[in-house]
């Protein structure tokens, strides 16, 4: 019988599967043994990044150690331009990412300074937008050439050469195009300004995260990071706010080490104590998979966190002065509206709007500011999602009206022209005179200026002596002894009480300046009269000063002419606390060496506003258990404007006075206005005074 399978073929067959079983065995020791290790790590892909680890900015804490500014850890979302770019379509990974943001309520950044929507336009920039601008220009100089545009294209032609180096097709809409651009230049830029990477999203929300995360969006990293978290909405103008560095920041502080992505302070005390904020960067080994999975992070060095800055603002009194200030200007404001409106209907004289104000309080015994307010203001926090807005209200939210803006001081410099007065021997403390209603000495020049009193009532202050002057604020007593005084040596007096000059302070401010023949020759030439000099007397002319230098005038009146530095920083300390890196000791800038009974006479004259039997405003005053002193201001503008109005206090009227208060309101009217404001901020601070103290020698028991 033939047989179906012949034993050679058998064989053939099991030496074949002994073959294939030895060729399978070989390989498989060869990769799980000879290359097994390489292999793993590779399949586990292992990669080591070396990476900046940010240090945390310190803290920023009123005098009491409330905090006001400190660290909120969140997770930002940035862009891998390589990654990004290497997608087949990138542009269509980027509107699905901005969809996605905007999905879930988040925010990214956009650099691009022009117009959500055709027709297109330049928005208000921020100052690093500005910069960013300018250097992407520069940077695309030759393009801009050969496409035939200008230097410095329109919004409309720079969107335009947009869609076409951005390869965006026609298909998307103007909007959609513009969002594209506006990723895709805020990428470019930061190779223009030599910055650090584009973060695209900043503290972002759990949910973004996840869903970018379960959508494998090539292109996008979740890294971990600090933002700055206000714990007020107080004192915006003062605290500032943190940003990406502009270009000529960056040539400043990479000297000192920062990261080319560092974000520094950018206005108010972030800037001014950037060096003990800022915190000094470690670098950690980063291993990661394939997946981009951080398996373990090795420090190599670790961060150090910034300082802790303690100001010496007392955030209580601030907010009580905000409110106070805001609720007298609103008030007036909503009154004013109501004239407005009769006057449109009725056709009568309409009035102008308060547009703005400012308020300082100091210790007397330092100069320390305790509060420093401009009003109107803004949420700090949201600064900048708000910025467009900002620049564009009429009244200038942003602008810092207690350092930067200045204003006639009015009646409130006559007891500086009265110290001026007494110190020169040109009048006595008991002398008198007898008052007229108009100063008619240079009638002949076609010169008579009347005193308020006369002009409003025609009626004089009879015969009067210095004190009551200051009192009663009579024009006609510093008209007459204000010319025999003459201007030079009212601007020195002027100066050693710290009027015109710089406060001490750590923030950027102006100096105004006094009245003076060469100010006046200088800058309008037109030469000096003595009607400059009669009016510089009682706080007009070109005599313009700012609310802090206000503060502590008043101060220096009631210590007994010693003004301090208005420096804000009390303190520096460590990280954790624990050591003290710097302490404000007070600083004397200037004092007045003249007999100490003048500032007596000063003072009673101030006293005599609040309390004499004429005085309008005993009314708020006699029933505090708080004595003060004060003097009103009315600054004229010109003619059919509203005056100014300014006001200045010191409490307690006495020997130990603490706290000096300069308030002034653009068109606020008479200066008398404000006593109710002064008198809420002095209610406030002696009655929680003592509390305070509690508080400042708990604190200091901590230290």
């Amino acid at each position: 019988m033939r047989k179906l399978i012949k034993p050679g073929r058998i064989t053939a067959l099991v030496v074949m599967l002994v073959a294939l079983l030895g060729i399978y065995v070989y390989f498989l020791y060869q990769v799980q043994i000879v290359e097994g290790t390489e292999r793993y790590n590779s399949a586990t892909a292992i990669t080591k990044d070396t990476r900046v680890v940010t240090a945390a900015r310190g803290n920023i804490l009123d005098r009491y150690g409330r905090l006001l500014v400190s660290n909120k850890e969140c997770y930002n979302l940035v862009i891998d331009s390589t990654k990004l770019f290497a997608n087949d379509d990138p542009n269509a990974v980027i509107l699905e990412l901005i969809e996605m943001v905007r999905g879930f309520g988040d925010t990214y950044t956009d650099d691009l300074p022009i117009t959500a929507e055709p027709p297109f336009e330049y928005t208000d920039m921020t100052e690093i937008q500005r910069t960013m601008l300018e250097a992407y220009f520069k940077d695309k100089a030759s393009d801009f050439k050969d496409a035939g545009l200008p230097e410095s294209p329109s919004a409309v032609e720079l969107m335009s050469y947009m869609r076409t180096r951005y390869e965006i097709s026609n298909e998307y809409s103007a909007e959609e195009m513009r969002m594209i651009a506006g990723l895709r230049y805020s990428i470019n830029v930061r190779y223009a300004v030599n910055t650090g990477e584009y973060v695209f999203v900043q503290d972002a929300s759990m949910k973004l995260i996840s869903s970018i995360l379960e959508n494998k969006l090539n292109g996008i990293e979740v890294k971990r990071s600090f933002t700055r978290q206000y714990h007020t909405e107080n004192a915006a103008h003062i605290l500032g706010y943190v940003g990406l560095m502009t270009q000529e920041e960056y040539e400043k502080y990479s000297l000192l080490d920062y990261a080319n992505d560092a974000m520094v302070g950018k206005d108010g005390v972030e800037n001014a104590f950037e060096e003990y904020l800022h915190g000094v960067d470690g670098e950690a080994e980063v291993y990661s998979n394939l997946d981009g999975v951080t398996l373990r992070t090795k420090y190599t060095k670790e961060p150090q966190p910034g300082g802790h800055v303690y100001l010496t603002l007392d955030i209580g009194l601030q907010e009580v002065c905000e409110e106070a200030l805001a609720a007298h200007i609103e008030s007036i404001n909503e009154e004013r509206a109501r004239i407005i409106a009769e006057a449109e209907m009725y056709g009568t004289e309409s009035t102008e709007m308060i547009s703005g104000g400012a308020l300082c309080v100091v210790k007397v015994d330092t100069g320390e500011p305790l509060a420093l307010v401009s009003y109107p203001t803004y949420d700090a926090a949201t600064m900048l999602d708000n910025y467009e807005t900002l620049v564009a209200d009429e009244n200038a939210p942003l602008y810092n009206r207690a350092l930067m803006g200045v204003y006639a001081p009015g009646s409130t410099f006559k007891p500086c022209t009265a110290t001026a007065l007494l110190a020169e021997g040109i009048i006595s403390p008991t002398r008198t005179l007898k008052t007229e209603g108009q100063f008619t000495k240079y009638i002949d020049d076609g010169y008579a200026p009347e005193c308020w009193i006369y002009s409003t009532y025609k009626y004089t202050h009879g015969e009067i002596n210095v004190v009551q002057a200051i009192t009663y604020s009579c024009n006609y007593f510093f008209y007459y002894f204000g010319d025999e005084l003459g201007i030079d040596k009212m601007a020195y007096y002027a100066k050693l009480y710290g009027l015109g000059e710089h406060t001490g302070i750590e923030l950027p401010e102006v100096t105004g300046q006094m009245s003076t023949q060469s100010f006046k020759e200088q800058y309008t030439g037109i030469s000096w009269f003595q009607g400059d000099t009669l009016q510089s007397a009682i706080g007009q002319s070109f005599t313009e000063f700012t609310p802090l230098q206000m503060a502590e005038y008043c101060a220096a009146i009631a210590n007994g002419g010693t003004r301090h530095s208005a420096s804000i920083l009390k303190e520096v300390r460590s990280y954790d606390y624990s050591k003290t890196l710097f302490q404000r000791e007070t600083e004397v800038l200037s004092k007045l060496d003249i007999d100490p009974e003048i500032f007596g006479y000063i003072q009673y004259g101030m006293y005599g506003v609040l309390y004499d039997a004429a005085s309008t405003l005993k009314e708020h005053w006699l029933d505090s258990s708080i004595v003060a002193a004060a003097k009103t201001g009315t600054a004229q503008r010109g003619e059919g404007l509203v005056n100014n109005a300014m006001f200045i206090l010191y409490a307690p009227y006495g020997d130990n006075p603490e706290i000096a208060i300069a308030i002034a309101v653009e068109k606020g009217g008479a200066g008398a206005t404000l006593s109710p404001v002064a008198r809420k901020i002095v209610d406030y601070y002696f009655t929680f005074q003592s509390s305070a103290n509690t508080v400042e020698n708990a604190y200091s028991l901590l230290k």
